[in-house]
This record gives structure tokens, sequence and C-alpha cells, in this order.
């Protein structure tokens, strides 16, 4: 509940993903509840830490260390604290659930003959500068998938969507590189494939990223919360869920997910 005190405003920003989103807005009303006034801003993956390097940023949500972001974080990690995971994300590729396991289990039955010849050779992500997207360019060389006529393709948010929506749709045979959390896993139980090379970066840690500055002006109480605050993928996805398909803006996801009339964040 916001305590009526006005405390120093804050900027707090995401990457511009809308799993992102729902994790931002979580700690915006974190915050808000203990009297800050709060700014959010976006941008994409390494666009973000810059921002923040450059002081322009109080808290990140969230760094996914060390595998995704960590070369990003890594030239100003002196002057911040990284707080304790809010949740546990990881990188998959990932096949429709009408695909069979026995024909498609691994990335490498991408290679063979009888399912390189069914499966669409394109593979879209999302922006370059995501973990994903860095992962998913590599995995391609490393199978040798470019000899069986895959290639990786980054794009939006949306094109990722359309595509794996229209495939579903067509009941395509195609491989996607997605992670968790992301609602389309609740929406299609889309099969993750196994990696045994792991290129995929295992899993990471999904921290907000706070200066030093902030850290000396943000409410005792309120960095208590985010201590303690756990999403888990699960809640995270719930919350992605809820902007995406019910349609509701990500402080209202946040507002439903938390249940404003009493449920703690820790």
């Amino acid at each position: 509940m916001d305590t009526g005190i006005r405390r120093p405003a804050l900027t707090v920003g995401n990457i511009s993903l809308s799993f992102h989103r729902a994790a931002a807005a979580v700690t915006r009303r974190v915050l808000e509840d203990s009297g800050h006034e709060v700014r959010t801003v976006e941008a994409p993956h390494q666009q973000l830490f810059e921002v923040q390097a450059a002081g322009e940023l109080d808290v990140l949500v969230s760094a996914w260390l060390p595998s995704s972001h960590g070369k990003y974080l890594s030239p100003y990690r002196d002057h911040v604290q990284v707080l304790p995971a809010h949740y546990e994300p990881y990188c998959v590729w990932a096949v429709p659930p009408y695909v069979p396991a026995d024909a498609v289990g691994e990335v490498a039955d991408l290679a063979r003959p009888d399912v390189a010849g069914r499966m669409t050779g394109t593979i879209d992500g999302i922006n370059p500068g995501a973990g994903i997207s860095r992962f998913s360019a590599q995995m391609v060389r490393e199978y040798g998938l470019d000899r069986h006529g895959y290639a990786f393709r980054p794009g939006t948010e949306q094109s990722f969507v359309s595509r794996v929506e229209r495939g579903i749709a067509e009941r395509e045979w195609f491989v996607i590189p997605l992670w968790r959390p992301q609602y389309l896993n609740l929406l299609h139980g889309l099969r993750p494939l196994a990696e045994p090379k792991g290129l995929l970066g295992g899993v990471d840690s999904a921290s907000p990223v706070v200066t030093k500055r902030a850290m000396d002006v943000i409410a005792p109480e309120a960095l208590e919360r985010l201590h303690k605050l756990r999403l888990g993928n699960e809640g995270v996805e719930a919350i992605d869920k809820l902007i995406n398909v019910d349609g509701l803006a990500p402080l209202d996801a946040a507002d439903r997910y938390l249940g404003r009339a009493g449920a703690a964040t820790g």
C-alpha cells in the first residue's frame, strides 16, 4: 500500500519485450508502494545496458546473468548492485507438439535428411542483441545446419510471435528459438529439443540491477521487498499471458497477478 510519503523519483528500465515489461511492472509497483515516483523507459538488449552505464537509468529489470547479458553488464559492473534473482530463465530450441518426438528429439535430428526435407529452413528469432539470437546463430554453424538448408533470421517480437502462430495454425514443421519465461509456452505446449553441446547458455539468474546512487535513496522497505521478490518463470509467464492474451496493460496485469487486496510480493 502507498505510504503517502514522497520519496525521490526513480527511472526503471526494461528490455523491449513483453515478459520484461511484466517483471518491470511488478518492480515499479513495489517502488510506488513505498512512495517513489517512477518513470519507465525501454530499449533493446544492449542499448538498455548502455543507458544505465551512462547514468540515465536507476533500476534495470532484469539482467540475465551470467550467460545472456553478462557481457553487456561487465563494463560497468563495479558501479551497480545486482539484487537476488526474481526468476531463473533459460533458452531452448523448440518444436510444435505435433512434431513427433521420435523424429525430432534433439537439435542434431534437424540435420537428418527425412527431417530437413520437411522442416522449414528459416529459423526466426527476435532482435540480434538477445542472448537467444546470439546462441542460435552459433548453433546453426556448430551443428552444421547451414549445410542442410537452415538459416537463422533475427526479427522483432511481433514477427516472432506471428511466425509461431502462423506455423501452429498451418501445422507446419518448424523450429523456434524460445525461452522461459514466455507466454507462448502456456498457449501451445512447444516442446524443447535436447541440446547436448550446451550452446544455449544454461540457466541464468534474472536479477534487477540497481545503481549504487539509487541504492542510497530507495526506501529500505522497498529494497527489502525487491530482495525477497520471487516471481519464478511461472509467475512471469502468467503476467505475460495477461498482457498478450487478455489484453491488459503491464501495470494492470501486475496488479491482477499480485492481488492488490493484500497479496505479498516477497
